[in-house]
């Protein structure tokens, strides 16, 4: 199915209005039914609205639960320890019982225990699932430090609040000039992208792109040139 956004930006290409290269991209981008970010949305539904006479959208105010998200986890973690505990207490009575008469089948058995509860302590503290910073919730980074206009930015990073995060772009004047709200994947990572390029990047400068969940920020730098 083609994207109707290719109507206002082909429109928008013959009146000579815009950046012809970003409008060209999202013109290929939506021929070939590729993913198209909200940046790219946003700019050719801004200039529709100027040049073309197009109505505004009405914005859907997004509702964040903040409560429900966080303790939900926290429940099935105490859950699944209450549940593990008095079973390991349990194998270690029975495999005391029979040290009577097998002893060499419960070494074997203390070697399966022994690897079992390993596993759920690899689980419980992955190093790639949780920062460095024990007291931190959120990891953010680019994949340049540098940018030029017309550059495709790549942003990622990790959180271990589930639910949705607000990111944004702001340049050297501590105005926005880009903004984005993703969901976080199941596996505590998220990302997107974003075009160096609009309004607001008429300057070079040092750029600050934020991301938040509901309970910190945190922020990164990186430089622009126009």
């Amino acid at each position: 199915m083609t994207d109707p956004l290719i109507d206002d930006v082909q429109a928008l290409l013959d009146k000579e209005k815009g950046d012809e290269r970003i409008l060209k991209q999202i013109f290929r981008a939506c021929e070939n039914n590729e993913v198209i970010s909200n940046y790219e949305r946003n700019y050719v539904r801004n200039l529709a609205e100027k040049y073309l006479g197009r109505s505004p959208p009405v914005e859907e105010k997004p509702v964040i639960p903040d409560v429900v998200f966080p303790n939900t986890p926290t429940k099935q973690k105490t859950e699944t320890v209450q549940i593990t505990y008095p079973q390991t207490v349990k194998l270690k009575s029975k495999n005391t019982k029979m040290l009577l008469g097998i002893g060499g089948v419960i070494f074997a058995i203390m070697i399966i225990i022994g690897v079992s509860l390993s596993g759920v302590s690899y689980v419980e503290f992955d190093d790639s699932q949780i920062p460095m910073d024990s007291s931190s919730t959120l990891s953010i980074k680019t994949d340049l430090s540098a940018y030029q206009k017309g550059d495709i930015i790549s942003i990622s990073g990790t959180s271990t609040e589930s639910g949705k995060l607000n990111i944004s772009i702001e340049n050297q004047d501590g105005q926005l000039v880009w903004s984005e709200q993703i969901s976080v994947k199941s596996d505590g990572r998220f990302s997107t992208l974003a075009i160096a390029g609009g309004f607001g990047w008429d300057k070079s400068g040092t750029f600050t792109i934020k991301v938040e969940n509901s309970l910190e920020t945190k922020s990164e730098t990186f430089s622009f040139r126009a």
